[in-house]
């Protein structure tokens, strides 16, 4: 029997990104360009972790892709990236995507947050939230500017615009989670409606992107909530209930194979009978037979 041997996982663990561990302040805090690390490494930044520091990053404009733990997240600007402290990471941005990076110690964020709970659940786990509007993007500005020198109520200007910042993720992440909630309601609401306009024009052979008109919905977005919502995509949902009624003609009426397939909307009786077959198996003849 082979030995064992043990490995361990070799998961870089950085203060900022490229810089070795550190002890911080209580109230550390720090704010620089997108551009600053992810340039030098051609915009690709490999996984890794921070034990006691939380991110924001601020994505104005540009897109990409965020690793975090086991998923992996898409995103275009604006909007926020929230990194809790611990988590391992990476990202994969598009060339010259621009934004800023907001990193925050763990000690200061507890303090925050046992003054307004709701940050909780913006550093619950890793998100991407869209921005409307962009409306961090002044008081980003604005907390550079405190952070690069000091005057009267430094402390507390810095402060200010740091809480605007967490409101507006907050808010931003929240909006975006009931918008992800409601989607598979949304969705299956209008598969509800396909079906029932299926129901009516079935026989007329009518192409998808005339079904898409009638429910006022782009193809794509009707293909997705079927697949979600039914796990078929349209053209089958359509083909099923054509083979439903194919086979309660053949079963519970006297017409001919033709007169079927001339009921059902088929220009051609062969091309019905293929339908038929490649659908069940069996010819609709041998189909009515069996039944028999």
């Amino acid at each position: 029997m082979p030995a064992r041997t043990s490995q361990a996982i070799d998961i870089p663990n950085f203060f900022l990104f490229g810089e070795a561990p550190q002890a911080v302040g209580d109230r550390f805090l720090h704010l620089e360009a997108l551009s600053d690390r992810s340039r030098p490494n051609n915009w690709n930044i490999r996984p890794h972790a921070h034990a006691d520091l939380s991110h924001i990053f601020h994505i104005t404009s540009g897109d990409g892709t965020m690793t975090a733990e086991d998923r992996t997240h898409a995103f275009a600007g604006p909007c926020a990236l929230i990194v809790p402290a611990g988590v391992v990471h990476g990202f994969q941005f598009a060339p010259e995507t621009d934004g800023s990076v907001l990193t925050i110690s763990d000690h200061y964020l507890r303090e925050l947050m046992l003054r307004e709970s709701a940050f909780n659940a913006l550093f619950a786990a890793p998100a991407a939230a869209p921005l409307a509007g962009d409306r961090i993007a002044a008081s980003l500005e604005r907390l550079a500017r405190e952070l690069a020198w000091i005057a009267a109520g430094h402390g507390a200007a810095v402060e200010a615009h740091l809480l605007s910042i967490l409101v507006e993720c907050t808010r931003a992440l929240e909006q975006a989670r009931s918008i992800e909630a409601a989607r598979p309601r949304a969705q299956a609401t209008l598969v509800a409606r396909f079906r029932e306009i299926v129901e009516r024009h079935y026989r007329e052979n009518l192409p998808l992107d005339r079904y898409a008109l009638l429910l006022g919905v782009t193809q794509t977005q009707l293909r997705v909530a079927c697949q979600n919502v039914a796990g078929l995509p349209p053209t089958q949902l359509i083909q099923k209930r054509l083979l439903l009624e194919a086979k309660r003609a053949l079963l519970y009426s006297n017409m001919t194979i033709a007169e079927a397939a001339y009921y059902l909307g088929f220009n051609d009786p062969a091309y019905f009978s293929r339908f038929f077959a490649h659908a069940t198996g069996n010819s609709p003849r041998a189909f009515r037979n069996r039944a028999a």
